[in-house]
Parts: C-alpha cells; sequence; structure tokens
C-alpha cells in the first residue's frame, strides 16, 4: 500500500492506525440527512468553516443525492450547484476539496474550479469517460464498490472481484495505483444483512493493498438497527467508525467532525498502545 497519497497540497500518510476525516458538504435539496440546508453559498461555506475547525481534513462536495429513489440530475444542474461552491472553498480555505460525482463532466467542472479530489461512487462503472478525465488531471480518486443488484454467490469475494474489475479499468486509462483510495459501498448494492456482514468482514477486503475510505454516516444499516431516524445516527456512526479504525479502514467520510475526532482517537490510542 503507498504510504501516501497527496491531495493538494497536503500528503497523506496512511501508516497503521493513522485516520482523517472527510466532512460531508451536501449543496443539494434532498439528500437524506441534510438536505437543502447548505444548498446556498453562504451556508456552504459556513458549514464548511464549521467542518474545518472540528478538524476535518477533507471537505467532500456532494451536488446530486445518491440515497434511495433519488432524483437524478443532469450535469449541467450538478456543475450549476457544485463547481461556485468548490471555486469559493478554495479561495478561503486550504483544505483539500473532494467532489462526490460519477459523472465525467461534473468532474472535469470540479477539478476546473480547483477541486482535488475525485469521490465517484460508481467505481468507473457508471460513466466511461470519467477514469480519463482522473488519468488527465493526475488527481487522487476515491472508488467505491457498487452493483446495480444485491445477488451476490459469495459476498465478500464478489466484493473483491468487482473492485478488481473498477481497479482494471483505472489501470487501463492510466490512473496510478499510487492514486487509489478504495471504499466497501456500505449502503450500495447491498441489503440490509449484506451491510453488517460487509462491516463484519472489513479486514478481509483489505487484502487489495489500497488506503480505505468508509462511508457509513446515518446510513439505514444504522437507522434499521437502532430504530431510529437519520437525525439520531451519531452514536450508531461513532461505533462503527471506531470498529472501522480497528479493520483497517483510515478515512472517515462524516456528517459529525468533532465526535466522530474524539472518538477515533481514543480507539487509536488504544491500537498505538505498547506500539
Amino acid at each position: 500500500m503507498p504510504k501516501n497519497i497527496k491531495i493538494g497540497a497536503v500528503d497523506f500518510s496512511f501508516a497503521p492506525s493513522e485516520f482523517y476525516l472527510m466532512g460531508i458538504l451536501n449543496v443539494t435539496p434532498d439528500s437524506f440527512s441534510d438536505g437543502g440546508r447548505y444548498n446556498s453559498l453562504d451556508s456552504a461555506l459556513f458549514q464548511a468553516q464549521k467542518l474545518i475547525r472540528e478538524g476535518c481534513h477533507i471537505i467532500d462536495v456532494g451536488g446530486e443525492s445518491t440515497r434511495p429513489g433519488h432524483t437524478v440530475i443532469s450535469a449541467e444542474e450538478e456543475i450549476e450547484r457544485t463547481a461556485p461552491v468548490i471555486a469559493a472553498l478554495k479561495k478561503e480555505f486550504a483544505v483539500p476539496i473532494s467532489i462526490d460525482t460519477y459523472k465525467a463532466a461534473v468532474a472535469r467542472a470540479a477539478l476546473e474550479a480547483g477541486c482535488d479530489l475525485i469521490n465517484d461512487i460508481w467505481g468507473l462503472k457508471a460513466d466511461p469517460l470519467l477514469a480519463e478525465i482522473i488519468a488527465h488531471y493526475g488527481v487522487p480518486c476515491v472508488l467505491m464498490h457498487n452493483r446495480d443488484n444485491n445477488h451476490y454467490q459469495n459476498l465478500i469475494p464478489d466484493i473483491i472481484t468487482d473492485l478488481q474489475e473498477t481497479l482494471a479499468i483505472a489501470q487501463n486509462a492510466g490512473i496510478a495505483k499510487e492514486k487509489i483510495i478504495l471504499d466497501p459501498g456500505i449502503g450500495f448494492g447491498k441489503d440490509y444483512a449484506q451491510n453488517l456482514l460487509t462491516l463484519k468482514h472489513l479486514k478481509a477486503l483489505t487484502a487489495l493493498d489500497f488506503p480505505w475510505l468508509l462511508g457509513i454516516s446515518r446510513k439505514s444499516v444504522i437507522g434499521l438497527t437502532l430504530n431510529l431516524p437519520s437525525n439520531q445516527r451519531e452514536e450508531g456512526t461513532i461505533a462503527l467508525n471506531t470498529w472501522g479504525l480497528t479493520q483497517g479502514m483510515q478515512i472517515f467520510r462524516v456528517h459529525d467532525i468533532e465526535k466522530n475526532r474524539r472518538a477515533l482517537l481514543m480507539q487509536q490510542a488504544i491500537l498505538k498502545a505498547g506500539v
């Protein structure tokens, strides 16, 4: 696994038990947890400032909700929502900025606005041009496991096989291995039981020797387990993230930076004790 990935102007070291926090900034009217809260430029900048103050290392800007049953929007509308926000964030803050998109046109516009990282929920399988854009600009990328069904012969080996297909697309497009971060895709292409099994076996996925991002903040696997609405899932989020750190996950995509940072620091102290 690469020990360092440069995202924007910042070097990220993926030594054992190190972790980083990716703050979620949805500039959408319909995201499952915070839709409509940050879809003006001023409110987005204010929230970004809060995320940075609490200790986030990357801000992930999303212009299209990816919740189940979401409304698909055009690339043009997604660009209108995200590119001005990215440009403003780059002007105001030094923290690296990510774009959460699977569309090549949106990624290109984001990169032109100053974006430092592409976060693709479809692992380069939705838009055949996206891999070429990432390779051309030479930026790092997060490639998530996803599929349009949840029919598995053997869940964990099948996830690994799916991700190997994604890695082959990346390699064929010329994306450098040391620019790739993987994501197990909790909440995508998996039912409730499959999400829990994937979480249980995160360590097995790290056989693919890359840095790993875990994005489980307030997701339905927590809501279904604890019978809680999205605005009451922080304890579940923290529990899964601290578990994830013990299993080799190192970037955590969250809504609440401060509480997760404290919990992860506590877990990290245990992991590093006596080392």
